[in-house]
């Protein structure tokens, strides 16, 4: 399967704007949007953290093919998001569209629900543009 995803530079700026404004400005650490090999296609950050997002992008594309793997075998289609909680930081995955995964790292500060409503609606608006 090919996952090659390409923007033009407006979208890309569009896209990139929706993900600081939406996000970034909410308090989130990281936001990555990658496709589904794990490539990197835009990555933001709060300036206060220094994580390995190249290693942590291709993981979690594996990591999302083997849980809708798993959603097939419960006789799901997929499981469209995901969540890793840990002690101080927490992990959500959310699809964008069939190629596209956005990738959320975020601390206890941020409730679930109030971050999953603004995923839901930087997604929307992204999906508007592609």
């Amino acid at each position: 399967m090919d996952y090659t995803v390409e923007f033009n530079e407006k979208q890309f700026e569009l896209i990139e704007r929706i993900l600081d404004e939406e996000l970034i400005d909410l308090g989130v650490q990281n936001v990555l949007l990658i496709d589904l090999a794990g490539n990197i296609l835009i990555s933001l950050d709060d300036g206060k953290t220094n994580h390995d997002v190249y290693s942590l992008a291709a993981l979690a594309a594996g990591n999302f093919g083997t849980v809708n793997a798993m959603a097939e075998i419960v006789g799901e289609k997929e499981f469209s998001l995901l969540f890793h909680k840990g002690t101080t930081e927490n992990i959500y995955f959310s699809k964008v569209n069939e190629e596209l995964l956005l990738i959320i790292i975020f601390d206890n500060e941020i409730s679930l629900g109030f971050l999953r409503l603004k995923v839901a609606e930087a997604i929307k608006k992204i999906q508007t543009l592609i």
